[in-house]
């Protein structure tokens, strides 16, 4: 069994980063609904505050990991130049999209939304994970900052799912390929 360097990275990209990010994203607005559905304030001992703040920190930085593992290493590799003469296109992904009118909406509609898109979420959930860590306590006394928090943490989610639906049917018609092969068992073939 064996793997590539480039599609490791794309496993680490996709799934790491941005898997692990989906589910804290879907935890803050659980979090947030936490206090909605008990009587009465939740309160924290200093152990669980400390957790909570690593918990938006981590989210935070999966986040940001992902959109610039997917910009400054899978992107560039999808994006390959096509060197005179090639014909085959299984090394460019961008362009074995394109040459195909079926598949060339996947890069066009989908490349294109996913790689802006995908921004948004690191950023508002920056925010989010700002307002919470800075006003901590003040979201359950004050709705409009909750609501906006919410709203936040909701538009990134959704971001953050376009961006990954996007880019896990990318990758099964037109997968990030070559570099360096790693062997993940020994032995026979």
């Amino acid at each position: 069994m064996q793997t590539t360097c480039r599609e490791l990275m794309t496993m680490v990209h996709g799934m790491l980063f941005g898997g692990l990010f989906l589910m804290a994203c879907f935890g803050v607005l659980v979090l947030l609904h936490r206090d909605r559905a008990t009587q009465g304030a939740v309160e924290l001992t200093a152990a669980g505050r400390r957790r909570e703040r690593a918990y938006l920190i981590v989210m935070v930085a999966l986040g940001w990991a992902a959109v610039f593992s997917g910009a400054y290493l899978i992107y560039p590799w999808y994006r390959a130049a096509l060197p005179p003469g090639v014909t085959d296109l299984g090394s460019y992904p961008q362009r074995l999209l394109l040459a195909n009118p079926q598949t060339a909406g996947w890069h066009s509609l989908g490349m294109e939304w996913k790689e802006h898109v995908a921004w948004f979420a690191p950023m508002l959930m920056t925010a989010a994970a700002f307002i919470l860590l800075r006003y901590e306590g003040v979201t359950e006394e004050h709705r409009r900052v909750r609501s906006t928090v919410v709203w936040f943490s909701s538009i990134a989610l959704l971001a953050a799912c376009i961006a990954a639906t996007f880019g896990a049917l990318i990758n099964k018609h037109a997968p990030v390929t070559g570099g360096t092969p790693i062997h993940l068992t020994r032995g026979a073939p």
